[in-house]
């Protein structure tokens, strides 16, 4: 049997991973969806409404099974962490209740309309459903990182003494609602969504031009493809430079309100100056490999880089130490390589979208095989990075629940029992991973029927009448 406290972590830690990857579907679709209605009823032109339809689809699916996931997220904080919702409960229960009455009800009003009803409804009020349905979605991840990035920098709050229990009660909505993280966790999650939706749609549209131009396979609906790949390449120009440079601010932030996380990052076990930013390290005995807080690393890494990001530009700054705070340090290996397969991915989607963007430019985009290749391979990194950059937030704050007013281990229900907690993970474990097998069989099915047929000529990349284009085109 399992530790109650570790047994219910993990299953939390599972159950966030399955289910974030939905609502990064749906937020990052979101904007584009909005578009291609606008475009679709201003223009008339048969390829908005195939992007419409086809990407509907895939977001309609994202929002029925990140609900589903969500909900029982919601019920671990009472099934696996009581302790907490009972000290927290006047505070963190607020944003979630506003999140179901606000944002769920509106975009799950407005959803039926956007998916069903645009030969029911008037042009302007299907505009109408787009925008609210994507407004919701913004809105309920609004929500959700108000509650989070309050147990990351808590304010408004004072602790009381209620039937002999220390609970944490509400005095200032706006100190609290408005905490020092929420505006750089909102702006780097949802630019992270729309990035990770570019990359999804510039990797699959990559995969039908490579098939058709290099391979020189037939491929019907190869306009709605190439289209489907310069969106994502034009989104992937907009949301990747800004990803990396607004993480170089959020990590200075970092800095100021969790040094602990930012020493964890960092791998610094002691205060000190001119910090290097290591690329690599690894422990320095082969008993240590398997330690997640092994103290002594060989790393290589640049002079002062650490320092550097940590000031903003001094490479002498001092960065204080893990060993300068009291209790239990994080897993300071998984923080380290999580952080750093984060921004390594950061750039290297910088470099595809500078990389297709001139391939665009010089009019080569259909032909570059090997830029194809590289987007085929990132097609699932949005996702990945977005679960590194949670792994970062999550796991680089313990050991506190709350930062600096309850412990993780505190937080954990106290009746629950290894046998439950064991039995419910393992439940978890087969029936998360069948949800994400069975979603990722469906979006797979929807992308190999392709988009819908509407009336109208089909245009090919050149521009020419689908019904002209020969079939060994």
């Amino acid at each position: 049997m399992i530790d109650p406290v570790f047994a219910s972590r993990v299953q939390f830690a599972l159950t966030t991973i399955v289910h974030i990857v939905f609502p990064v579907m749906s937020m990052g679709l979101a904007p584009f969806l909005v578009y291609f209605t606008w475009k679709d009823i201003r223009t008339g032109k048969p390829i908005y409404e195939q992007l419409r339809r086809f990407w509907t689809q895939i977001f309609a699916v994202s929002f029925v099974v990140g609900t589903v996931t969500g909900i029982v997220l919601e019920f671990e904080f009472g099934t696996n962490f009581a302790a907490f919702s009972m000290t927290a409960g006047e505070l963190f229960g607020g944003p979630l209740a506003l999140e179901g009455m606000m944002a769920f009800m509106l975009e799950a009003t407005f959803l039926g309309i956007f998916v069903f009803g645009r030969e029911r409804v008037g042009n302007v009020l299907y505009m109408c459903s787009a925008i609210a349905v994507g407004l919701g979605t913004w809105l309920s991840a609004l929500w959700i990182l108000i509650a989070n990035s309050w147990m990351q920098t808590p304010r408004g709050y004072e602790l009381a003494t209620e039937n002999g229990r220390t609970i944490v009660q509400l005095v200032d909505p706006v100190a609290a609602y408005a905490n020092p993280r929420f505006p750089w966790m909102f702006v780097h999650m949802q630019n992270a969504a729309v990035e990770s939706v570019a990359l999804f749609m510039a990797g699959l549209g990559a995969y039908f031009v490579f098939r058709h131009y290099v391979w020189g396979y037939p491929v019907e609906h190869i306009g709605f493809w190439e289209t489907t790949l310069k969106f994502g390449l034009l989104a992937l120009l907009i949301t990747a430079p800004l990803q990396v440079l607004h993480g170089d601010l959020y990590a200075r932030h970092v800095v100021e309100t969790q040094p602990q996380k930012f020493a964890a990052m960092e791998a610094v076990w002691e205060t000190d100056s001119y910090v290097p930013e290591y690329i690599v390290a690894f422990p320095t005995s082969i008993q240590e490999l398997l330690d997640p807080r092994a103290k002594d690393i060989f790393g290589i890494g640049i002079p002062g880089g650490a320092s550097w990001l940590a000031s903003g530009g001094d490479p002498q700054a001092t960065i204080q130490g893990l060993e300068e705070f009291g209790g239990p340090q994080p897993p300071v290996a998984i923080v380290f390589w999580a952080f750093r397969l984060m921004v390594a991915l950061g750039f290297w989607f910088i470099l595809l979208a500078v990389w297709g963007g001139y391939r665009w430019w010089r009019g080569e985009l259909l032909a570059d095989d090997l830029l194809h290749k590289a987007l085929m391979i990132s097609t699932p990194l949005g996702i990945f990075a977005v679960e590194l950059g949670w792994v970062v937030t999550e796991v680089g704050r313990q050991p506190w629940l709350i930062q600096d007013v309850l412990r993780t281990s505190e937080g954990v229900s106290t009746g629950l029992t290894a046998v439950e907690a064991t039995t419910t993970l393992a439940g978890f474990v087969v029936v998360y991973l069948g949800l994400l097998a069975l979603y990722t069989y469906v979006v797979v099915r929807l992308i190999r029927a392709g988009p819908p047929k509407v009336e109208g000529p089909e245009l090919d990349g050149a521009g020419t009448p689908a019904s002209e284009v020969q079939a060994d085109d």
